[in-house]
């Protein structure tokens, strides 16, 4: 099984319970970007920010549309 990134319990009436907890005020909710550099968290947001414009900047008018056409097929196979 994958590691989640939540820090929620598995179990339904834990989780009732924390849910119920966080509403009333009497917790707060765990977080889940402790052991994150907050440099690296920067960096790689801010290349996910530019990278769609630069990537379409950067394509050809015929590349693009290829794309497309793809991305149609592909859509339209799964009906």
């Amino acid at each position: 099984m994958p590691n989640r990134s939540s820090k929620r319990p598995r179990d339904v009436n834990a989780l009732a319970k924390l849910i119920a907890d966080v509403t009333t005020g009497q917790t707060e909710l765990p977080k889940t970007d402790e052991g994150k550099d907050p440099a690296a968290v920067a960096l790689g947001r801010r290349g996910g920010l530019k990278g769609g414009k630069a990537r379409a900047a950067a394509l050809t008018k015929k590349r693009r549309a290829e794309i497309a056409k793809k991305a149609a097929a592909s859509r339209w196979s799964r009906k």
